[in-house]
């Protein structure tokens, strides 16, 4: 006589079976082909209603971009970054587009005293703020004390990311005079030390693909005497 009371073997035998819930080749292809069906059905009724979303024209804004003390009167796409408006509405094209994602440091330019990668920002944001690239620091026949021990230290090669290396430094001295701690810096209420090591970790950020970091220190330390006499 079964102990297992009035249930049935059939039904036992179903209880103990597993789901497949494995994905053949055929059934994938049938699920993306009917899928791709739906949505292009979906669409052509869609737009037969006229419900599809129309991307809007692109809003153009004036603005006033105050760049190496000379005020320019632009009229820009909303979406533009300040790197092409500086380049492609100045032509101020010393400041170089690299990566454009903010990785290389190449587009560096100064905002208020402040570095700032100019691919990452829009040019609508800096309506008004003093802007100082790269031609703004110095010129061939008046060379800021950055740009001549760059050249005395050979700290560059192929030269592409010597302007943003150079507003970088620049700014890491002022970063550095006004107090602002790293990531090194061992206290963080005493006003940081200008060392190798602040210098490195500060334009970790600016990329030499060539390799001339050991000039690019030694140019920094050197601007860094030359700045302060």
């Amino acid at each position: 006589m079964s102990n297992r009371g009035d249930i049935p073997e059939n039904n036992q035998a179903e209880e103990n079976e597993q789901p497949d819930f494995r994905l053949t080749r055929r059934t994938l292809l049938k699920v993306s082909a009917a899928t791709a069906a739906t949505t292009t059905v979906y669409s052509s009724a869609a737009l037969a209603e006229g419900d599809v979303p129309v991307t809007p024209p692109p809003q153009i804004v004036a603005l006033t971009l105050n760049v190496n003390g000379k005020s320019h009167q632009l009229e820009v796409d909303t979406r533009t970054t300040l790197l092409d408006a500086l380049r492609e509405k100045l032509h101020l094209t010393g400041t170089k587009k690299g990566c454009d994602h903010g990785q290389c440091g190449a587009c560096t330019v100064l905002v208020n005293g402040r570095r700032l990668n100019s691919c990452l920002t829009l040019a609508v944001m800096h309506h008004g703020a003093e802007i100082t690239t790269i031609e703004g620091l110095g010129s061939p026949d008046n060379l800021h004390a950055m740009q001549a021990a760059f050249i005395k230290h050979d700290g560059y090669q192929c030269g592409y990311c010597t302007p943003g290396q150079i507003c970088s430094a620049v700014a890491v001295l002022k970063e550095i005079e006004d107090g602002i701690p790293s990531h090194v810096t061992p206290d963080l209420i005493a006003t940081p030390e200008m060392t190798a090591e602040e210098i490195r970790e500060r334009m970790s950020g600016n990329l030499c693909r060539c390799g001339a970091y050991a000039n690019i220190l030694a140019a920094i330390e050197e601007a860094t005497g030359e700045l302060k006499s």
